[in-house]
């Protein structure tokens, strides 16, 4: 005997209670914003305000042979100039006047410029003994 009240009573007739995508969205939303604000209080987001140190560029040294015809490099002009600021050769922007930056070579050292920024070439070399005492710790500088 089937009855109009068991069909009601059946698990597909019954409504079931399902979140809207509404409320899974804000949920997420939600989440998300909690989250960023435990890692901020906490102290795990690193804001890097200063950008002193911050490398601004990529550059590489073509090696010049002395008697060579040509340089390999594009035929495109750089949006960059070199200018020697201060007795170091620095980078600058041709289309941002903000953009201004030291060279430094591999070590963090700034690279010369300006009339005596090349050794000479009647410098006596650097003696064994000098470069023994150099490896060990003492400088004469």
């Amino acid at each position: 005997m089937t009855s109009r009240h068991s069909q009601e009573d059946s698990p597909t007739s019954r409504p079931e209670a399902r979140y809207t995508i509404q409320t899974l969205l804000v949920a997420v939303v939600v989440t998300i914003i909690v989250t960023v604000l435990a890692l901020e209080m906490s102290g795990r987001i690193d804001h890097s305000g200063d950008d002193a140190g911050a490398p601004i560029g990529q550059f590489t040294a073509a090696h010049v042979k002395p008697g060579a015809d040509e340089i390999r490099m594009s035929p495109k002009p750089s949006e960059l100039h070199g200018v020697c600021e201060d007795g170091f050769l620095a980078i600058a922007s041709d289309a941002d006047p903000n953009f201004f930056g030291i060279l430094l070579d591999y070590k963090n050292r700034g690279v010369r410029c300006g009339p005596s920024s090349r050794p000479s070439a009647a410098a006596p070399p650097q003696s064994e003994e000098a470069a023994s005492g150099s490896a060990s710790g003492e400088s004469s500088e």
